[in-house]
């Protein structure tokens, strides 16, 4: 039985705490699923939103990282796969399937995914899923997971199989689709290079899990929090730096034998992580930027260095969910990437400001979760 309210995180207005309320839950629509939220992962972006930092409607409830079980499949639904019972991982980059993107299997570049629901915090039909009990609407940003409830584009999930805890399963649905798509398809990794990390929470942790997974010799973590780079070794970075004690550009060249590196992950979004990323960079070397800055910001980037040392810099937002959110899952069961190492720290729905106070001052160490059983 699925009830006919809900208790979810909502922002009122931007800057403001998130209110846990009682709304009413939402009903999937065609090519939709309606999941029973077992997790919620806390992601930096999302302090953005909070901060006002970038646009977004409100109110809205936030959470773009989910697993769960779903409850209700949506009339009319035809992608076949999906029966109710199952627990499944959701993706934030949540493809309509339709566009000149998604029919390129360019999911990443979704027009529909950035034009409605990144800026309008709704579906694709143009309308949000949630309702205040007085039926006024809240916006979406994704699939709104920081709820008991949550309607996902059956485009958007994969099945988690049983051998994984569905709870820490949330992360695979942004912190590890991310960094895939940052090894895989923006960095295009090839066996035997060397690789560094600038920023290692959530993205960059799964990013070392990845990289040496698929063949770094040299995996550096750049980070300034001790612990944190204490927890990149034990995923499996060969070397780390402080830059609060280290010039990183010296350290990485002195460890890579005065030539650099050939990829730079900057994950953080900052001008001054895209200047140490770019500083460390080999001849020829690809710089592959994640993070997302606050609001509109700029890096410089010296024109000659990169031009006459033949570097790129490839931007990339995530991976290509239909074909991509299926490996992920399928690299944590085979325990190729180590989920449950990089979830860290859970909180219930009740403490889920708490959370978000600790990313906000860079205590989070990997990822944390909000449980909704908790």
């Amino acid at each position: 039985m699925i009830p006919e309210t809900m208790r979810a995180a909502v922002l009122r207005s931007p800057g403001g705490p998130l209110r846990i309320e009682t709304i009413r839950t939402p009903r999937p629509r065609v090519n939709e699923v309606l999941l029973k939220v077992s997790a919620c992962g806390l992601c930096h972006s999302d302090l953005h939103v909070i901060g006002g930092h970038i646009a977004f409607p409100t109110p809205c409830v936030l959470g773009h990282e989910v697993a769960g079980t779903i409850v209700e499949i949506g009339e009319g639904t035809t992608l076949p796969g999906l029966d109710v019972g199952m627990k499944v991982a959701g993706a934030f980059l949540m493809p309509c399937g339709q566009c000149r993107a998604c029919r390129e299997g360019r999911d990443d570049l979704c027009a529909p995914f950035f034009e409605l629901n990144r800026l309008k915090g709704v579906l694709y039909d143009g309308e949000t899923r949630l309702a205040d009990l007085d039926g006024s609407p809240i916006w979406m940003y994704s699939m709104g997971g920081l709820a008991e409830y949550c309607v996902v584009p059956a485009t958007s999930v994969a099945v988690v199989p049983e051998n994984l805890d569905v709870r820490n399963a949330a992360i695979l649905g942004c912190a590890a689709m991310t960094a895939y798509g940052a090894v895989r398809r923006g960095a295009d990794l090839r066996y035997g290079e060397t690789a560094a990390v600038v920023a290692t929470g959530g993205v960059g942790s799964m990013i070392i899990e990845f990289a040496k997974t698929m063949g770094a010799r040299q995996v550096i973590a750049i980070d300034v929090d001790d612990a944190k780079l204490e927890a990149a070794r034990e995923l499996g970075a060969t070397d780390v730096i402080n830059l609060t004690r280290d010039n990183p550009r010296e350290k990485v060249f002195a460890l890579t034998g005065g030539v650099g590196v050939n990829v730079a992950f900057e994950a953080l979004g900052r001008p001054q992580t895209w200047t140490t990323a770019l500083d460390i960079l080999a001849d020829g070397g690809r710089m592959v930027p994640i993070g997302l800055g606050s609001g509109v910001q700029k890096a410089e980037v010296e024109i000659n260095r990169t031009v006459r040392r033949g570097q790129s810099i490839i931007g990339s937002y995530g991976a290509r969910t239909r074909v991509d959110l299926p490996a992920v899952i399928g690299m944590a069961a085979n325990g190729e990437i180590d989920v449950d190492g990089v979830v860290n720290q859970t909180f219930s729905l009740d403490d889920v400001n708490d959370g978000y106070a600790r990313l906000t001052d860079g205590s989070m160490k990997g990822r944390g979760v909000v449980v909704m059983d908790l």
